[in-house]
């Protein structure tokens, strides 16, 4: 790199000096900046504390380390690479190439993976096309499973949130040295991500580091500290530790990774299906209500009215677990739906959700499993707030298996078709760029905006959102679900 472009990516921070490099035509990157001390020691179950100023320049041109790590690896659409290292609490920035004193719009990115995985550094959110079209990316990690979100006597509570909170306070505190504008922040996220922006959207302290949101298949509802304890304990049990800080700080990561593994009910069995269905939560690691740092859960916020004032784009996929039982034997069919569908635990519901929903039994059931976890949330969000809500539902089938699957959209929305494991593993051949086009633009006339180009969500009147699929419109969306949600 010549020196007078060094000099040019070298940016000052609160903190100490970072050195990017360029990424492609359109962005330059500042990569693994630490936003937090590492999480380590004395530190390991702790909230976060901010990162102590540095002497000197320091190089960020390769991704920091991550909370994932590669034992940790398992099968996901998404590439997610891991990165060794203590540093974990990091972010990095992904700033258009011509600055030229300009204040851009920010999108902050917080990444999917059930709060037991997932990565910042995938390359699906580094390709440039939210810089090039003028928009700020920032990606953050965040402390994972029983580290990040496990309820421990004598820990703080919500560590992963607080790490959240942190990143943003960073990003309000430096990000115009980057050439961004602190009051344009949308935060954003898909699976687990979708549910910690709707977690941060529940607590009015985080408001004023935000000024809208996208959530895109929120995964999970907000936990009971209870019930997370209760997994703390397997965890312990199999560990043959107490349930402690003091005990689990004395345990490798590892260890409790392989151990909270082996004790996982997440898992999409009907048994769990019916859970969910009645209240529980899809996953074992969640933000807990603890009236401490959360006093809401996300559904009561919703009827609260809390976040009400920030605009919100929120959506999901058409089937994201419609396969999930297409490989249980297909004897299974043989039960009648309405019977299976009692089973799953949608009660009086079953009924009407047989006439509504088509399909062999087990695909019916894999849909029950769809609209428990991910669209059934988007129901209840898009019932419960009034305002600046603006609805969107993918539904372009993947030419491989014909379903419209968990993740599919955001190699869309991220404009980025050519990327890793997106033909082979996500959309199928041939997937239509017109579309991206069309998401990406979308994404970026929310983050700058305030609002997509459609019509505000009315919950008691036409129910208008964004459908997306090779033949996109504007259209009533999600009446299935509000009908199901209000059974």
């Amino acid at each position: 790199m010549a020196e007078p472009q060094d000099r040019e990516l070298i940016v000052e921070t609160a903190v100490g000096a970072v050195r990017g490099r360029s990424l492609g035509p359109h962005q330059n990157a500042f990569l693994g900046i630490p936003y937090a001390e590492a999480p380590t020691g004395d530190l390991r179950f702790e909230a976060p504390v901010p990162h102590e100023p540095w002497v000197g320049v320091r190089d960020a041109t390769r991704h920091g380390a991550t909370p994932l790590r590669d034992y940790m690896t398992g099968m996901t659409l998404i590439p997610e690479p891991s990165h060794p290292g203590e540093e974990t609490l990091n972010l990095n920035v992904f700033a258009p190439q011509d600055a030229s004193g300009a204040q851009f719009p920010v999108f902050v990115w917080i990444h999917g993976g059930g709060f037991t995985s997932g990565s910042a550094a995938s390359p699906w959110y580094e390709g440039g096309a939210f810089p090039r079209d003028g928009v700020i990316v920032v990606t953050v990690s965040y402390r994972l499973g029983l580290d990040g979100f496990g309820v421990i006597d004598g820990a703080p509570n919500n560590r992963g949130v607080r790490d959240w909170l942190l990143a943003l306070a960073w990003v309000r505190d430096n990000i115009a040295a980057f050439g961004g504008d602190p009051a344009r922040v949308t935060i954003g996220g898909q699976s687990a991500g979708g549910s910690a922006v709707l977690t941060l959207l529940s607590m009015p302290e985080a408001h004023a580091l935000f000024a809208g949101a996208i959530v895109e298949s929120p995964g999970a509802t907000t936990g009971v500290c209870s019930e997370v304890a209760l997994n703390v304990s397997r965890v312990a049990r199999e560990l043959g530790i107490a349930p402690t800080r003091d005990d689990f700080a004395a345990v490798p990561e590892r260890n409790i990774f392989e151990a909270q593994s082996r004790v996982a009910t997440h898992e999409l069995t009907l048994g769990r299906v019916r859970k969910i269905m009645n209240g529980a939560s899809s996953m074992d690691w969640t933000p807990v209500v603890d009236g401490d740092l959360l006093h809401y859960g996300i559904d009561e916020a919703f009827e609260y009215g809390i976040g009400a004032d920030k605009p919100l784009l929120i959506g999901a996929n058409a089937g994201e677990a419609d396969g999930l039982l297409d490989s249980a034997p297909k004897l299974l069919d043989a039960v009648p739906r309405t019977l299976a569908l009692h089973a799953a635990g949608l009660g009086r519901r079953a009924s009407a959700y047989s006439r509504l929903t088509h399909g062999h039994t087990r695909r019916i059931l894999g849909a029950a499993a769809t609209d428990a976890v991910f669209r059934f949330t988007v129901a209840r969000a898009l019932a419960a707030r009034d305002g600046s809500t603006y609805a969107y539902d993918f539904r372009l089938p993947s030419t491989l298996n014909g379903l419209t699957s968990h993740c599919m959209e955001l190699p869309f929305v991220w404009d980025c078709l050519d990327a890793e494991n997106v033909v082979s593993a996500n959309t199928g051949p041939n997937p239509p760029q017109s579309l991206a086009d069309e998401m990406h633009a979308a994404w970026v006339r929310m983050i700058t905006e305030g609002h997509p180009p459609w019509p505000v969500f009315a919950p008691d009147s036409d129910r208008v959102g964004r459908r997306f699929d090779r033949h996109p419109e504007t259209c009533e969306v999600f009446a299935r679900e509000l009908d199901l949600v209000a059974h």
